[in-house]
């Protein structure tokens, strides 16, 4: 900062007139709690959170949400919890008065424990509160607006608590023009609500309302992947993986799903700690970066994780709204969640989605209901009849594509396989077509479109992208090798001149150590051109000047702050999408179930490395379905 413009900020900043309008004063209780407010009551759904933690808190088993105009206008919680006497209410519209603590914020073991939620919604609103504790002879209500008590007397009440907050934020008007709509503010609701229920199976949740249709929540007991499945739909229920983790003092359970059930954002990741609804974004990161290549680019896993550990580890203080935790051992954390998650993928992770068989049977059925035959007879036509149509003996077609039976050689001619699976598919012996059953994806049937594998199993069938599955075949192997031993490369006879712009070529020389592991040798030529005179072995045939230019323009977008590990995965699997089996390669039968055996045996060979899947399977009751026979 000048001078001049140190002169500027202090001439320009308020000063203490001799009168004293600018001294130091305390401020009133009513603006104090309107400040506090402006921290914890952001919004309806701020309140509705608040609210329901409060019921919690007292041991409530059933809740009810009452909502109108988004919330604004009506937001009414009610529950059969603990309840309150006339003396509690008289406290609990005061700051800072709360039951749940008591001289120290090391053992925090409730939602709630800073005494600011009910009355900072006073401040801003019309608030009442009725309440009546079990076997109490009667109840007692307090009503508040804003900030002010308007009247504490008994009241008849059933067991429990019913707060009722109206015209949220009529004392404050200039927040109202920054919520959302009715619609929106009522959305955010549903998602606390969603939050809670996960988090407390064995309490029944109510939402309802004249702006919304109503959502009920039963109680589940001690089955939370019923709750889930409640919450994220039945579908998920059929796609989870459970986790169950420990790591030190620390422990993680939950259930994720599988990498192909995914979805278009984050909302479907639920965290909790100590039981409490986070939204904490290290704990959002560890569960991408354990996802790290099964999930297509702009989708989202979906997961449900509840991390349990000594209250005295984590602080739950950090912000008013209690979303955001501070754990004392973050690494250990993240540690435990991204290798919980991965352990777990390659145990489970590379069963198909049943999304995939089920959207496949919604598209035949939409295209189904609209077919029409490609023949019509004519005005003129006679009816078919049987005997119209000369009876002649069946004859099997000769079919292109299908993978069996004489082809000509010169469909491989230039499209060898890469060197490791041509090895693979020598030493592992075909599946018999009389029993698929002995493998989990079935014996190879036939190929179609000279892309796509069709096996099949004792109980269906499996349709197999074959780029995609041979694609993280590679990289596995890749990733495998780049972490034990320089790969094997193959030396090009004429070295491959690529030009790039001489930014470009500087970026990939940086990392040209790094590229040789991987087999790839590079060196500069000249000011702006490289040459490849090596390429890894496994890829066979490759398109140098493509690989090279599509890794310039990668390490051209990377952020300069990951991992050098991180970078050469990402390395590794733009390298194994260039060495894959291409779509359009006839395969012979013994080349397809290698391919098959080789994705039973390999780890995150459900999806490719780019997250999309590589299979699709068909039950047998479903393509009966389809066919209208069950």
């Amino acid at each position: 900062m000048t001078k001049g413009s140190l002169a500027f900020s202090l001439s320009t900043s308020p000063r203490i007139h001799e009168n004293g309008d600018m001294a130091i004063k305390q401020l009133s209780e009513t603006l104090i709690n309107q400040i506090a407010a402006g921290e914890v009551i952001e919004r309806p759904a701020s309140a509705a959170k608040e609210l329901i933690e409060n019921a919690l808190d007292a041991g409530a088993t059933r809740i009810e949400i009452a909502t109108a105009g988004g919330g604004k206008a009506l937001l009414r919680v009610s529950d059969n919890g603990s309840g309150m006497a006339q003396a509690d209410l008289e406290l609990a519209v005061r700051r800072h008065c709360t039951s749940k603590i008591s001289n120290t914020l090391e053992d925090i073991r409730t939602l709630g424990f800073r005494g600011e939620a009910l009355p900072s919604i006073g401040s801003v609103a019309k608030l009442s509160i009725a309440s009546r504790r079990p076997g109490s002879d009667g109840g007692a209500e307090i009503a508040v607006a804003g900030g002010r008590v308007l009247h504490l007397r008994p009241a008849p009440t059933n067991p429990g608590t019913i707060v009722e907050v109206r015209d949220l934020f009529f004392a404050t008007p200039a927040r109202l023009k920054f919520l959302k709509t009715e619609k929106a503010e009522a959305a955010a609701i549903t998602e606390v609500v969603k939050r809670m229920a996960i988090a407390f199976p064995r309490a029944r949740f109510v939402l309802s309302g004249s702006d919304r249709s109503t959502l009920e929540f039963p109680a589940t007991g001690d089955d939370h992947l019923a709750r889930m499945a409640q919450v994220l739909g039945n579908e998920f229920k059929d796609n989870a993986i459970e986790l169950d983790a420990l790591r030190e003092d620390v422990s993680l359970s939950g259930f994720i799903g599988v990498p192909t059930f995914n979805r278009g954002n984050s909302a479907h990741q639920y965290a909790f700690v100590n039981g409490r609804p986070v939204q904490d974004k290290f704990i959002l990161s560890a569960i991408r970066g354990a996802y790290a290549e099964t999930i297509p680019s702009g989708r989202y896993p979906v997961a449900v994780l509840s991390i349990t550990l000594d209250p005295a580890l984590v602080d739950v203080n950090v912000h008013p709204a209690k979303s955001d935790v501070r754990f004392r051992d973050p690494g250990l954390v993240r540690g435990l969640i991204v290798g919980a998650i991965r352990e777990a993928l390659a145990r489970e992770g590379d069963r198909a989605a049943t999304s995939g068989a089920d959207g496949m049977l919604r598209a035949f059925n939409q295209g189904r209901s609209g077919f029409q035959p490609a023949w019509r007879p004519s005005a003129s036509s006679a009816p078919w009849t049987p005997e119209a149509s000369p009876s002649r003996p069946y004859q099997p077609q000769a079919t292109k594509g299908y993978g069996f039976g004489e082809r000509p050689q010169a469909a491989f001619d230039g499209l060898a396989m890469p060197t490791a699976r041509a090895e693979t598919a020598a030493s592992i012996e075909p599946a018999r077509a009389e029993d698929p059953a002995r493998f989990p994806l079935g014996a190879a049937r036939a190929q179609l479109h000279e892309n796509y594998i069709v096996a099949q199993t004792d109980d269906g069938l499996v349709i197999v992208d074959q780029h995609a599955a041979h694609e993280r075949l590679v990289f596995e192997e890749m990733r495998k090798a780049l972490h034990s031993k320089r790969l094997s490369s193959q030396v090009l006879l004429i070295p491959e001149i690529v030009d790039l712009a001489e930014e470009d070529c500087d970026r990939l020389m940086v990392f040209a150590d790094e590229l040789a592991e991987l087999g790839l040798a590079v060196e500069r030529f000249g000011p702006g051109a490289i040459a490849v005179r090596e390429t890894p072995a496994m890829l066979g045939e490759v398109d140098a000047q493509a690989l090279i230019r599509q890794l310039a323009d990668e390490i051209a977008e990377w952020d300069t702050a990951s991992g050098l590990a991180a970078k050469l995965e990402y390395v590794a699997a733009t390298m194994a999408c260039h060495g894959s089996v291409r779509s359009g390669r006839r395969l012979r039968p013994e080349e397809m179930n290698a391919l098959l055996r080789q994705m039973e045996a390999t780890p995150g060979s459900g999806q490719c490395n780019h997250g999309r899947p590589t299979y699709i399977e068909l039950k047998l009751s479903d393509i009966e379905r389809l066919f209208g026979r069950s």
